[in-house]
């Protein structure tokens, strides 16, 4: 029922996005290079146009009675074969396992007194976008969830030409020059002797060079934080890393750092279910992509600049170029100027997000650069990356081509799409053609920067402080946070055998914070420290910690919802609550003992029943965001099958909501009564809510209602069950020590 339910939303809405594709001008120029392999008059042709009559059978020189060699000349053949064998382009070494959308950038403010940059000041616009996000280390084969750095690149399509904002979900990097990016990437990649681990940084070498470069002390502790683990691509923050300029139509220059802020909040798993999720759905995060943009529950982030003037640059105890800072938001607030939303998912992963090639050297007039170390490195990179990936002409494939005119002298190499007429192939001409625009006609203008110094390999005095903004960050998490930091700290150094590395690594956090370095150690294996290294100020910032972006109000708009449900169910609860979470845009899926139809209760057999999503074995809790049992004489079989049991305990041990009605309030009783947790008794109307585990012995009809009122200390069991899906997990089942007690 669910699927076939999903299936007709998603079909209209492609529809209705179909029939706007042409309104929006990337998706109109690539619709010339797509193809329907649907369509019921196409053909099988080579690549050369002929049709195809056998395209199973080799030709050969053969007889009814005798197979005989195969003759060079079949040209399809050999096409086909010669195709299959250059499929595969070489893969990126970073950031090589992807997953994308289309999607629109619209300004709600204009930022004409810092930019002339027309899709920053024109607000009568809607500019196309194409995002990409991905992990870092992975090879494409390797899981979504894992601990990394996700990537968040976008590509929009302006009126004046692409401009790509390159970058991920942490403000700040692990090195300060861009030349040092050869030695991260080889020390965070598989040990070269072993070729392990895959996509992870629990190895010696990744831990020797975070202590031997102290400016990477603050990144690393992005890293292990819960950042590090996001629910979803589409509740992580996006983030342009480095600092660009932004110059006005009076040619006045300002500093900027980029920011995207999701409207669902920011939220992140916990590292249980990440490891799991691992194993059991590595592809999570593109499938939670692909299914939240097919039902229509379109993913959003505010996007927001931080600006300083040209005179500011050097008013703080930081350097504003140096990529492994922050500005904090209060000294440099952030002003949210647009909103980016994705609304359509890709045709083909290859032709689109796997050829998507990003340049920060991507800019258009009223943007620029600034001196920052690692963009001026990155900004040479990326575009000798993308050649050695797709050609010389990597920019001419469909998804990276501007949707504004292109003109220029460049002819001919690899793959060449364009086909320039004429005898104009340089410039000057005597004809004139194709000059270099003017200022006046949208020509890009470099500022006019006064540069003074000496030739030499150095940095400010600025830049030598690694330690105030690690301090910072880690003083500015909250508890639950901090428990998980100190965690993923813990695993890390445990995979590393050389006690070198790890008892290094103490000495590094004691830098920080000395409770954090004394935890550590004593998960480590390293010698207990008994004294903090460098003085921390205490100081905090309000937006480094996640609980800092919670959404506007509460929703559980695409949230993942478990119904567990058995022959002889309890139709009233099922039936409310799943009509509630659907109302609230929320993505209920029903589980039972089989997929065949599951009947309810007094549903004789051949009743019209609920078909299931999937089985109990067929998925886990750590697929959803919550679970909900309604009550029902199922609960007497529900009991005996342990996997039931280990979906309660298993979601009550990752902190997520659990809802339970009637006679299955016993079965999650059974699964997690711990000292602490209280549940509503039998028969009682009373709606408890303990610990995110909401339960009603003898729930009223109407608490199944379609219209939610989620908030705190709400009454009718929809309400406040909905109320804790919204909170995303409940932290204080796991400060309290609740979630330890039981096994999962």
């Amino acid at each position: 029922m669910q699927t076939e339910m999903a299936s007709t939303l998603s079909s209209g809405l492609q529809k209705v996005m179909d029939g706007a594709a042409f309104q929006n001008p990337k998706l109109a120029d690539i619709s010339k290079d797509t193809k329907d392999s649907h369509d019921s008059n196409a053909r099988l042709t080579t690549d050369w146009g002929s049709k195809v009559s056998d395209t199973d059978h080799w030709l050969t020189v053969s007889t009814e009675d005798q197979y005989g060699p195969a003759l060079l000349e079949d040209g399809h053949a050999r096409e086909k074969i010669h195709r299959f064998d250059h499929e595969r382009i070489p893969e990126r070494v970073v950031h090589a396992r992807g997953a994308g959308a289309f999607g629109t950038f619209k300004l709600y403010e204009s930022a004409q007194d810092v930019t002339s940059a027309g899709v920053l000041t024109d607000t009568s616009r809607t500019t196309p976008v194409f995002l990409r996000f991905s992990t870092v280390l992975g090879s494409r084969g390797s899981a979504d969830t894992v601990r990394d750095v996700r990537g968040f690149a976008v590509k929009f399509y302006t009126e004046e030409g692409n401009w790509d904002i390159v970058g991920n979900d942490i403000p700040v990097f692990f090195i300060q020059d861009a030349i040092k990016f050869t030695d991260l990437i080889h020390a965070a990649k598989p040990e070269p002797d072993v070729e392990v681990p895959q996509a992870q940084t629990a190895h010696n070498n990744f831990w020797d060079f975070q202590y031997l470069h102290s400016e990477a002390t603050h990144m690393f502790m992005w890293a292990m934080s819960d950042r590090g683990i996001p629910r979803s691509y589409r509740m992580m923050q996006g983030f342009g890393v480095n600092t660009y300029t932004l110059t006005n139509a009076k040619g006045e220059r300002h500093f900027v750092k980029f920011h995207f802020t999701p409207t669902l909040g920011v939220h992140s798993f916990v590292w249980d279910e990440a490891l799991k999720l691992a194993g059991q759905d590595p592809d999570f995060h593109r499938k939670d992509l692909y299914e939240a943009i097919s039902q229509g529950v379109f993913p959003t982030w505010k996007f927001g600049i931080q600006t300083l003037e040209e005179s500011q640059e050097h008013d703080f105890d930081f350097d504003i170029l140096d990529a492994t800072k922050v500005w904090p938001e209060e000294m440099v607030p952030i002003r949210y100027i647009g909103e980016l939303e994705l609304n359509r998912n890709v045709d083909e992963y290859f032709t689109q997000t796997e050829q998507a090639a990003f340049a920060t050297g991507h800019v258009v007039p009223g943007i620029g650069f600034s001196d920052d170390p690692l963009l001026q490195g990155r900004n040479f990179s990326y575009f000798d990356t993308q050649v050695s990936r797709l050609g010389i002409n990597w920019e001419e494939l469909p998804i990276n081509r501007p949707v504004c005119p292109v003109m220029n002298q460049n002819r001919d190499g690899q793959k060449r799409h364009t086909i320039t007429k004429g005898k104009a192939n340089y410039w000057p001409n005597r004809w004139e053609s194709a000059p270099p625009a003017k200022p006046s006609e949208g020509g890009y203008v470099d500022h006019p920067e006064k540069v003074a110094g000496i030739k030499t390999r150095l940095k400010s005095q600025k830049f030598k402080d690694h330690i105030s903004q690690a301090q910072l960050f880690w003083n500015s998490q909250s508890p639950p946070e901090k428990m998980h930091l100190i965690s993923a700290l813990g695993f890390e150094l445990d995979h590393c055998d050389d006690p070198v590395v790890y008892n290094r690594m103490i000495e590094r956090l004691c830098d920080i914070d000395i409770e954090l370095a004394q935890a550590v150690a004593e998960k480590a294996g390293a010698p207990t420290p008994t004294k903090q290294g460098k003085p921390n100020a205490g100081n905090q910032s309000a937006g480094l910690s996640i609980t800092a972006y919670n959404a506007p109000k509460p929703t559980i708009a695409s949230r993942r919802v478990a119904i567990l449900i058995g022959d002889g169910y309890d139709p009233v609860a099922f039936n409310g609550v799943y009509a509630a979470l659907k109302a609230a845009k929320a993505f209920p899926f029903v589980i039972g003992p089989k997929r065949q139809t599951v009947l309810a209760e007094g549903e004789s057999k051949g009743g019209k029943g609920v078909q299931p999503d999937h089985h109990f074995e067929g998925m886990r809790s750590t697929m959803f965001d919550s679970i909900f049992i309604p009550g029902g004489p199922h609960i007497e079989t529900l009991r005996k099958q342990g996997r039931v049991v280990h979906w309660v305990r298993e979601a009550f041990g990752h902190l997520k909501a659990i809802g339970a009605t009637g006679e299955a309030v016993n079965l999650v009783k059974t699964a997690c009564e711990v000292d602490g947790m209280t549940f509503s008794a039998a028969g009682s109307h009373d709606v408890v809510d303990s610990y995110g585990v909401v339960t009603a012995g003898a729930a009223k009809p109407e608490s199944f209602k379609e219209t939610i009122n989620m908030a705190k200390g709400a009454k009718d069991f929809i309400d406040v069950y909905t109320f804790n899906i919204s909170q995303h997990k409940n932290f204080d089942r796991e400060m309290d020590g609740l979630s330890s007690m039981v096994a999962y």
